[in-house]
């Protein structure tokens, strides 16, 4: 950890903060300026549902006119990221999105892609936007899992930054690695990397963790839970 950023007011009448700067108010800056995100859960996620899920339970609520419900479940943000990023999307609207957070028993932080062919700034962004948000949630009280995201090789050295060591950290294995032969060695390489540099105690898997790299995990004493998909929650009820 390097910094702290205590200097977040507009520096003249009339600025706008179309960068979300405000959200890192008292924010300690890890390697490459990136957030670092607390991990504030102190209990494990009974159930596991997507933001677009969330939405759904929000506003069937908000119909019947209740406005102070509880939800048992962390919402996480394993999607395509046009569900929720762009101009209507999480980044551009995060204290619209809290109010709907703030129902749920805590949240993943969100998955914002870091792809294979996009350029570095692009997915160091990608993370910074990742522990920025986490971090302001758990500032507003929300229980806070933060979620593992990693590209190519040249990615581990900014990607597991901003995470606390020896805590419970989040991974989605659903629409591509390690479900896809051909990212599977990719996502292994890094998932190894990430329980060498943070050293969970508990890694909780969206989707299956039926792979060789999640039993080489719990040999290693890391307790890992998974959870069904939306997808497969789906096909499951067809049954």
């Amino acid at each position: 950890m390097t910094k702290t950023n205590d200097n977040t007011k507009d520096s003249r009448p009339g600025c706008k903060d179309i960068w979300n700067a405000y959200m890192a108010e008292g924010v300690v800056f890890c390697k490459h300026d990136i957030p670092y995100c607390p991990t504030t859960a102190t209990t494990i996620p009974k159930a596991i549902i997507n933001w677009e899920e969330a939405k759904s339970i929000h506003k069937k609520h908000l119909t019947q006119k209740e406005t102070d419900y509880k939800y048992d479940a962390f919402v996480c943000f394993y999607m395509d990221d046009y569900k929720f990023d762009g101009p209507k999307g999480v980044w551009s609207n995060p204290r619209l999105t809290l109010e709907v957070l703030k129902h749920f028993s805590g949240i993943i932080t969100v998955d914002f892609s870091t792809y294979l062919d996009f350029p570095e700034p692009v997915n160091t962004y990608a993370t910074y936007r990742m522990r920025l948000l986490g971090y302001w949630w758990g500032k507003n009280k929300l229980a806070v899992i933060n979620n593992v995201r990693w590209g190519p090789k040249e990615s581990y050295d900014y990607c597991f930054e901003g995470i606390p060591q020896n805590s419970v950290v989040a991974i989605g294995t659903v629409g591509g690695s390690p479900k896809r032969v051909i990212d599977r060695e990719r996502f292994e390489q890094g998932f190894f990397e990430m329980i060498r540099k943070l050293k969970p105690h508990t890694i909780i898997v969206y989707g299956s963790s039926k792979y060789p790299c999640f039993e080489a995990a719990e040999k290693m004493g890391i307790s890992v839970i998974a959870y069904p998909s939306h997808t497969a929650r789906y096909w499951e009820a067809r049954k």
